[in-house]
């Protein structure tokens, strides 16, 4: 088994281990139904519709 030669730097780790503690702005687009803003692959909230017809009733 593989044995490192030298310690790993806790600044070298800390930093490796940082990167997924990133906030990213969620992905967004707008419904062609209504023009309102929805995340991608889900049912409007606005007007229901999605992927070209009415999903679910909202009234």
């Amino acid at each position: 088994m593989a044995v490192p030669k030298r310690k790993t730097p806790r600044a070298r780790a800390r930093s490796r281990r940082a990167a997924t503690w990133r906030l990213r702005a969620s992905a967004r687009s707008v419904c062609p139904q209504c023009g309102a803003v929805k995340l991608p692959h889900v049912v409007c909230g606005n007007c229901g519709w999605y992927h070209g017809r009415q999903a679910i009733d909202v009234g």
